[in-house]
């Protein structure tokens, strides 16, 4: 038996250690002191962005966006129902209420061209979910935002270096969030990032960072004091995180490059039995440039699709399926509800998979697309 092709790996830019040491060096390992300032700087300057903060998590970040928002019980915000939780529990913590809508055929994000039908008279933001690192529709998503006064928040978790006309993914949104959980392109274990791209919101937001005190104000010399002074959580990372990351983002152009490779590998390699209907290959518009996070198939049926995910587990491929739609979950239920059909969602949740692809699996991928391929051709003869 070949051993085992895994559905990730983390990469590594080989100075994680040698940051990690010098971080402890500085005999500050608590959040907020060098690395995670260096970190933020490095965010500042590639999204040219008046503002970034990092994160525990990218969970924490939406966290954040929502308070930012200032939602209230009742108050609603527009999103796709194929992502992860976090999208939706961050808004369903704040007492208001996730509006679910259906994603595009095409890219499997959410349909820009059913957003304005969802919108009501207690609205106030739409999430769109920048899904396999391919950006939404966001020109369409600001002009709805536009004209009813909403707030748009990029979840960007997918999407580090992704384009929308020549525009990067967390520049669009007045709040974008990252992840650089240990499944994304850039890693720090747990770890994320949020954005603001809104002046007037980065005060607040440093307060919600710190707990709901004004100690950045503090840390300036603005005053003399840190108090309470707003709702707040911890949300800062150590510097260990915050070290392990700065490493990784000098790696960012290497380790996008080498995933793009293994995308582009597994798209040459499965044109032809798209063509004769066997499967569907993701789509990226012309007017987009992603950053080749994940490949996946869309499969006839889910019947096809458990079985090829059965199988190639028996040969030591790692393939699996990804969101289950928060719609039809329990807790979707209980705190959301939904805009119109969404078939194109029950569809996709039930008939994608997802291909191992991580930085270094050079040859691999080459297993992967032959079994792949082997067990598509027996199950459709």
């Amino acid at each position: 038996m070949e051993p085992l092709i895994p559905f990730n790996l983390p990469p590594e830019s080989g100075r994680e250690i040698e940051l990690v040491r010098d971080a402890i060096g500085r005999h500050q390992i608590s959040g907020g002191g060098y690395y995670t300032k260096s970190c933020e700087t490095w965010f500042e300057t590639a999204l040219q962005t008046p503002r970034a903060l990092l994160t525990h998590s990218c969970t924490g970040a939406l966290e954040m966006a929502a308070l930012l928002a200032e939602l209230a019980a009742g108050d609603e915000v527009i999103m796709p129902s194929f992502t992860f939780v976090s999208t939706a529990n961050a808004v369903a913590l704040r007492g208001a209420v996730p509006v679910f809508v259906d994603i595009r055929p095409d890219t499997l994000n959410i349909d820009e061209k059913l957003i304005e039908s969802a919108v009501g008279p207690r609205t106030r933001a739409i999430v769109v979910v920048h899904y396999a690192g391919v950006c939404a529709e966001m020109d369409v998503v600001r002009e709805i935002a536009a004209r009813h006064r909403l707030m748009v928040i990029e979840d960007a978790a997918h999407a580090l270096m992704s384009e929308y006309r020549g525009r990067l993914a967390g520049t669009m949104g007045e709040l974008a969030c990252f992840s650089f959980h240990e499944t994304k392109n850039v890693v720090s274990g747990e770890g994320g990032a949020l954005i603001v791209n809104q002046r007037n919101l980065v005060e607040r937001a440093e307060i919600i960072r710190d707990k709901g005190t004004n100690r950045a104000r503090f840390i300036q010399g603005l005053v003399d004091k840190y108090s309470w002074v707003s709702l707040g959580s911890s949300y800062v990372p150590s510097e260990i995180v915050a070290a392990f990351l700065r490493a990784q983002l000098d790696a960012v152009d290497r380790f996008t490059s080498d995933r793009l490779q293994t995308w582009n590998y597994y798209h040459a390699a499965f044109a032809d039995i798209e063509k004769r209907g066997h499967v569907r290959r993701p789509h990226v518009p012309g007017h987009t440039r992603h950053n080749g996070h994940l490949y996946y198939l869309v499969l006839p049926s889910p019947e096809i699709r458990n079985q090829l995910i059965d199988t190639l587990r028996q040969e030591n491929v790692d393939a699996i399926f990804h969101y289950v739609p928060l719609h039809s979950s329990e807790a979707g239920r209980r705190y959301g509800r939904t805009s119109g059909m969404l078939a194109v969602t029950d569809h996709v949740s039930a008939c994608l998979v997802r291909l191992p692809l991580w930085y270094g699996m050079g040859e691999k991928r080459a297993r992967v697309a032959d079994r792949v391929l082997g067990q598509l051709a027996a199950l459709s003869s």
